[in-house]
């Protein structure tokens, strides 16, 4: 039961020459997307095609019947073979799933969710005596805590939930059968957090009656207790699973990351605290979106082809994937292709919502972009609020990754 009940959210990293040469590798990607779409825009190395332009980029990701999301397999692994959307075609079956989740997350519970992450995030400054280490005192702690809340889950009797849905976002979206450390925690983890799901389901409809909580759970609930027959156990369980596993695991990521870039843009980091001063929401917002451009969630998301295809088609640069041919929508480089993106190399924060890709496109665009949206900058508020935030001296001041995981960045401020 060690890993049910550890408390270190990201897997220790390795140490030696192989990790060296994966940051290596990590650091060259903007150098090899920038080459490959000049002189090899869809490039085909055997049964892989990594696609690196604006255009066809977003034509992997909107022509869903032939480039499927090939997250069926792991997913079943984590939802105990129980059907989730994300691993779905677009179906009938689909449609119904993403219709029931569309009435229980709604647009109006926005501010609500904004302002829960600013309080707790001004909190969390308030106490921290000029010193915060961004990604799992802050961003961490507020995400789980605010969507935990949301969506109506608890925290577990052994274990922890940032835990458990880090280490099966990581399965979830890379992880192998061949990774046989990672396979022993997720076969540990998956049922564990079924189970407490279940738990709480059972929980809940035992206080219903006397229960005035308005969260993701509660409104299930009152579903099934109308008549509503989508709404089973199983499938209110699944989607709350799905929808911790898949969502609140991304910030810690991403906005450290984007912290990172603003760092080392002075006048960009000016601008942040300006519009964090001014509670410019809309301002700030922006200027997160675009820091993440310089280092999005990932470099790129795999799809798999269904039959064969011609990508560009019409074009010089036209190129055929097979049937059963892997994919890379390298949406990371198609945010830098200059071909649409007006000098992409520029930190512009007034740049058109098109430019974006952070969340996909397509069937399976981010579920929880919208609250993205409405958090993120946020929870970052507060700190570029305070006076002279800055760096911490040293190595702690910069940020250190874990693999693709944000694992440390110190900012102090005062």
């Amino acid at each position: 039961m060690t890993v049910l009940s550890s408390e270190n959210v990201l897997r220790p990293g390795a140490s030696g020459l192989k990790p060296r040469l994966v940051r290596m590798g990590m650091s060259a990607v903007p150098t090899v997307f920038r080459l490959l779409r000049r002189f090899y825009p869809i490039a085909k190395f055997g049964s892989l095609c990594v696609v690196t332009l604006h255009d066809d980029v977003r034509e992997v990701f909107g022509t869903d019947a032939i480039f499927r999301a090939p997250y069926k397999a792991n997913l079943d692994i984590i939802t105990g073979n129980q059907p989730f959307f994300l691993g779905m075609d677009r179906t009938a079956d689909y449609d119904t799933q993403v219709a029931c989740m569309q009435q229980v997350i709604l647009p109006s519970d926005l501010p609500r969710i904004a302002a829960d992450a600013e309080s707790q995030a001004t909190e969390i400054v308030s106490q921290s005596n000029g010193r915060v280490e961004v990604v799992d005192q802050l961003v961490r702690r507020v995400t789980f805590d605010v969507l935990a809340r949301y969506f109506g889950i608890s925290e577990p009797e052994v274990g922890r939930l940032d835990v458990w849905a880090t280490r099966l976002f990581e399965f979830q979206f890379t992880g192998s059968p061949n990774d046989k450390a990672l396979m022993r925690e997720v076969s540990e983890i998956a049922p564990a957090f079924r189970a407490h799901i279940d738990h709480e389901i059972a929980r809940r409809k035992e206080i219903m009656a006397a229960d005035d909580r308005d969260d993701v759970m509660a409104r299930c609930l009152k579903h099934q207790n109308a008549g509503d027959t989508v709404y089973t156990d199983e499938m209110i369980r699944t989607s709350i699973l799905c929808m911790v596993v898949g969502g609140p695991p991304q910030p810690p990521m991403v906005v450290p990351q984007a912290i990172e870039q603003l760092l080392r843009r002075p006048d960009a980091w000016k601008a942040a605290c300006a519009a964090a001063e001014k509670s410019d929401d809309d301002r700030l917002w922006k200027i997160l979106r675009e820091a993440m451009r310089f280092d999005p969630l990932a470099p790129g998301l795999p799809r798999t082809a269904t039959q064969a295809w011609t990508i560009a088609k019409g074009t010089k640069r036209a190129r055929e994937v097979s049937e059963g041919n892997t994919v890379i929508a390298a949406f990371a480089s198609a945010m830098m292709d200059e071909r649409r993106v007006a000098d992409p190399g520029r930190f512009d924060a007034n740049r058109p919502d098109r430019d974006y890709l952070h969340f996909g496109h397509g069937l399976h665009e981010c579920f929880g972009r919208h609250i993205n949206r409405a958090m993120l900058h946020r929870i970052i508020k507060p700190l570029l609020r305070q006076p002279n935030v800055r760096r911490a001296a040293g190595a702690e001041g910069h940020l250190r990754k874990n693999g693709a995981f944000a694992e440390r960045l110190v900012v102090e401020f005062g």
